[in-house]
């Protein structure tokens, strides 16, 4: 711990233990998302239930819901022959017309993070490598753990890439492989 300067006055000192002690606080929290049975224990306490944490998303909201389970729309274009289309997606029970549902929600389920957007763009000021994979697209929409999905997905850089292939078997696989249902030799 660093040692206050000899000229602070000696009403910082007191704001500097203030703020030593939040900072603790807070690397503490940290360490329980890190670490799922603290976090479980913890949010077990009275002192810390799910809503008063600083982590938990907010609740959903009842017109976010559209019926039972979760739903997707899945709209993919120029990824070529066998893999182009529109495919409605339900988890939770698996429906649709997918061609993997069950691939389909676990591509998605796996993505999912407390307290984060799945379907989030790439971050503004990534950097990304300067590679083209091609001119697919897919739009996804619908309703995903109850809250609304709107997102564009495309080829167009290393980030992008890496964004489409983390949601395969949802969006088609381009890494080389054939089609969904083409024939091979």
């Amino acid at each position: 711990m660093s040692q206050m300067p000899r000229n602070a006055p000696p009403a910082s000192r007191p704001v500097r233990r203030a703020l030593l002690g939040v900072a603790a606080s807070l690397v503490s929290a940290a360490s329980l998302v890190t670490h799922p049975a603290l976090a479980v224990a913890a949010t077990a306490s009275p002192a810390m239930s799910p809503s008063s944490s600083p982590f938990a998303p907010p609740p959903v909201r009842d017109e976010d819901r559209v019926g039972p389970g979760d739903h997707l729309v899945v709209r993919v274009e120029h990824a070529g022959e066998g893999r182009d289309g529109m495919y409605e997606v339900y988890c939770n029970p698996v429906g649709g017309d997918h061609p993997d549902l069950a691939g389909a929600c676990r591509a998605v389920e796996r993505n999912t993070r407390w307290g984060s957007e799945p379907f989030a763009p790439v971050a503004d000021g990534s950097v990304c490598t300067m590679q083209y994979g091609g001119p697919a697209t897919a739009h996804v929409t619908g309703t995903w753990a109850g809250r609304p999905v709107e997102a564009t997905f495309g080829r167009g850089n290393g980030c992008e890439i890496g964004r489409w292939d983390r949601f395969v078997p949802l969006l088609p696989d381009l890494s080389g492989g054939a089609a969904p249902g083409a024939r091979t030799a």
